[in-house]
């Protein structure tokens, strides 16, 4: 017999470190300058999780997001071909000297999902793809293909001669007769599941005749080309209200025909079908400031009758399972679904139903099982989206890869913040590298690696202040080291309230008829899981009430023109100041108006676009990078120039402004409500798309402090904020309470609600599960009591 051949040892006989490969076990970041980072340095573990601490604004996501993701997708992105490359985003390499063992890098962050009307839950994560085809399979009656369910797919008939090539050049005619491609589409509403019906009275003044300017629609001046066809066909100097029935129905509703105007033929259209197709079919998001406010103001949205509001045909909507038809399934609480689900006991469509229940058990396990599939995509907040986004990635068989998040606990409360560490570490555990950028202390706690940036802001951070364990964080002597032990006490006196807003009989979404009142002269915190009924209760009935601001979180649409100055109206005082010194006009002031450098024409910059290559950006030799012309540039105000200026920190600016040669009043009041919010270290010129998600919000919220109004209502203004800065936040809250403000606060942060005067605390849980008040009364009395979750976290927060 033959000798046996030499086998190699197991791999489980040899040590790892071993085997070249095991030996790239970091990614090593060198001199890494994006934005504010200053050369910075830093080795990150892999297959861990690293949690990257530091004030807003230290440099957090320049270095996470900006550089090691930024790499890593723009690296992948040249595996294509350069046809495919000119249909994906042209990425810039990041400002470092050199960077190693970055892996694919997987995004999950905080931008919501788009608000295309047609987008819900169900479409953004497959679950509506899946019942579709478990109705097309065993729903009763059968009706047809899993098309026959999608709201979004018309039913289409047609008929006529179809033409197919064969080989050798013939080509094969088959006539159509009436042939029917289904789809589920609701043909009155389109799939959208409202209608939306106009307000004459916002569109027309009938007492005013054309000339006098009886059509209110924006764009629609009296003496302007858009109502010229109008005074061509109708009576000019008529009032609407005393035309003839022909006269009325030829102006609101006549079908588009050809009529002369001043000799030139023009299209004529009734006012209603054209602003319909002109304004009232797009997305409102997407309009000029001036017609959204019209739009919203006309039209009146109601559920589609035929539909009601399911987007779904009559035939999807009579295939049931189990006495549920698809458009029901969609309506549920997602708890609710997944039961529905395991009720369905038909072998031939096991895998599918195994599928659907590992979808809505992730749904349960992130903490949005109280979403139904129906819900738009476009109403879940930042949080809510960040964790929908992340439901895709759970249970994926992709392994070594980097996840990257940014505050995935956003949006939670502290009950739901547990479940999300286990996440976490459940993709951890799987040999994934977690990078996680966030504040709050739960999540930091978890963490295999810290790494510390800072120590302040802006042109103050972009360093590394610490690398290493929790442990080595506590005892550290870093301003996130200081904090990380910070406990907010329960004050000892409250407040006095001085009146009330009542509420009855809420039931917004899945508020069940609710009656409370609200205090006013206080600091009001409203707390209770994600999805239990805060957000409902405000928007629903105390928004929109005289003297009531609301600062929610919807995003700021920032371009790289757009600046903090711009977006605040800081920049009109500051022109009309260097106007008057100099006594030229403001508008030289303006990078977007005469007094742009001709040659960037007032970008700082050249931005050379290259077809199917990166756009390359070149700072301009003409202003470099100042945006200015030379000529506006030599006047001064105060001894600075106004691109100067804009490279202010705004507190610097605030004291160049408040006394002196430069003393603008106006200037130094918005600059002292950017400074109150904590944005004293950001640049007024600064791009707004280069500011994180926080300091957009403070910043929209030092903008609306200068509005009138005795009620502000806040929807978590820790988002985004340092443990150190929550108490500034809390400093700021207090002084407008003392100066005779109601403050009302949806917020998770035990520090806030140990600081408020009066707590309201909706549940018990999220969804039909919540929706009704379960705590009224000062953080002590909850804390005392322990009868709600929050009360429970709340009184281990302070350490009773």
């Amino acid at each position: 017999m033959g000798r046996m051949p030499k086998t190699a040892p197991h791999s489980s006989e040899r040590h790892p470190a071993d085997h070249p490969a095991d030996r790239h076990d970091r990614i090593r970041v060198q001199g890494a300058h994006v934005n504010n980072l200053r050369g910075v340095d830093v080795e990150i573990p892999k297959r861990r999780l690293t949690v990257f601490t530091g004030v807003s604004g230290s440099g957090k996501s320049s270095l996470v997001f900006g550089t090691i993701a930024a790499e890593s997708q723009r690296m992948i992105n040249e595996t294509y071909s350069t046809f495919v490359q000119g249909f994906m985003p042209s990425l810039a390499r990041p400002e470092v000297d050199h960077l190693e063992g970055i892996t694919t890098a997987i995004l999950v962050d905080q931008e919501r999902m788009g608000a295309n009307v047609r987008s819900t839950v169900g479409t953004a994560t497959d679950a509506n793809a899946m019942l579709r085809v478990l109705f097309s399979r065993i729903g009763d009656p059968f009706i047809g293909p899993p098309t026959a369910f999608a709201f979004n797919v018309p039913t289409r008939r047609a008929g006529g001669v179809m033409q197919t090539e064969k080989a050798g050049g013939k080509v094969e005619k088959l006539v159509v007769k009436n042939a029917v491609y289904l789809g589920g589409m609701c043909p009155e509403c389109e799939g959208r599941g409202s209608v939306s019906d106009l307000d004459l009275t916002a569109i027309v003044d009938e007492s005013r005749s054309l000339v006098d300017g009886a059509i209110l629609v924006p764009g629609y001046t009296a003496d302007g080309w858009m109502v010229a066809a109008f005074k061509a066909v109708l009576p000019p100097e008529k009032p609407v209200a005393k035309y003839t029935k022909a006269e009325r129905e030829d102006f609101l509703y006549a079908e588009p025909r050809k009529v002369k105007v001043d000799k030139i033929n023009v299209t004529y259209e009734g006012l209603i079908p054209k602003i319909r197709k002109s304004m009232f079919s797009k997305d409102v998001d997407s309009l000029q400031p001036h017609i959204k406010a019209f739009v919203e103001r006309a039209a009146v949205f109601a559920p589609c009758p035929a539909c009601d509001g399911t987007r779904l045909n009559e035939a999807a909507r009579g295939s049931r399972i189990n006495g549920r038809s698809i458009a029901d399934v969609c309506a549920m609480q997602i708890t609710d679904a997944a039961e529905w689900v395991r009720g369905i006991e038909d072998p031939s469509v096991g895998p599918l139903i195994a599928n659907l229940l590992h979808l809505f058990d992730s749904f349960v396990e992130i903490g949005l099982g109280y979403l139904s599939l129906d819900r738009p995509a476009g109403t879940l907040s930042g949080g809510e989206a960040q964790r929908t986004k992340m439901i895709r990635h759970l249970g994926s068989a992709l392994t070594d890869v980097t996840y990257v998040f940014d505050e995935p606990t956003i949006g939670l409360h502290p009950h739901d913040i547990e479940r999300m560490n286990k996440l976490l570490l459940e993709l951890r555990d799987k040999g994934n590298t977690v990078l996680v950028v966030e504040h709050k202390p739960e999540t930091i706690a978890i963490a295999d690696h810290v790494v510390d940036l800072g120590p302040g802001a802006g042109t103050g951070g972009g360093t590394i202040c610490f690398e290493g364990d929790v442990s080595g964080l506590r005892a550290s002597d870093t301003l996130t080291g200081r904090h990380l032990s910070y406990r907010a006490a329960v004050k000892d006196g409250v407040r006095a309230a001085t009146g009330a807003i009542e509420v009855r009989g809420a039931a917004t979404h899945n508020l069940r008829d609710v009656d409370v009142d609200i205090p006013l002269g206080v600091l009001c915190v409203l707390t209770g899981v994600a999805g239990s009924g805060k957000s409902s209760l405000v928007h629903g009935s105390v928004a929109g009430r005289e003297g009531v601001v609301v600062i929610d979180q919807s995003a700021i649409k920032g371009s790289r023109r757009s600046n903090p100055a711009t977006y605040t109206g800081l920049l009109e005082p500051i022109r009309k100041a260097f106007a008057k010194a100099n006594g030229v006009k403001p508008a030289l002031f303006s990078a977007n108006s005469e007094g742009a450098c001709e040659s960037c024409n007032g970008n700082g910059m050249i931005y050379t676009e290259l077809g199917f290559m990166d756009t390359v950006a070149t700072v301009c030799d003409e202003c470099g990078g100042k945006r200015f012309q030379a000529s506006v540039l030599e006047l001064t105000l105060g001894g600075l120039n106004i691109a100067e200026v804009l490279d202010l920190p705004v507190a610097q600016a605030h004291a160049f402004f408040a006394a002196g040669d430069a003393k603008t009043p106006a200037a130094a009041a918005i600059l002292q409500r950017m400074e109150d919010v904590g944005l004293g270290y950001l640049k007024l010129g600064q791009p707004l798309n280069t500011l994180s998600g926080g300091e957009r919000q403070r910043l929209k919220l030092a903008m609306r402090m200068g509005e009138k109004g005795g009620v502000y209502v806040l929807d978590e203004p820790t988002t985004g904020l340092h443990l150190a800065d929550v108490e500034n936040l809390l400093g700021l809250l207090d002084r407008l309470v003392d100066a005779g403000k109601s403050v009302i606060v949806i917020e998770h942060h035990q520090a806030v609600m140990a600081h408020a005067d009066w707590i309201i605390d909706l549940g018990p849980g999220a969804g039909h599960d919540g929706g009704t008040v379960v705590f009224e009364g000062t953080p002590a009395e909850l804390v005392a009591k322990r009868s709600t979750l929050t009360g429970e976290h709340l009184a281990a927060y302070v350490g009773q």
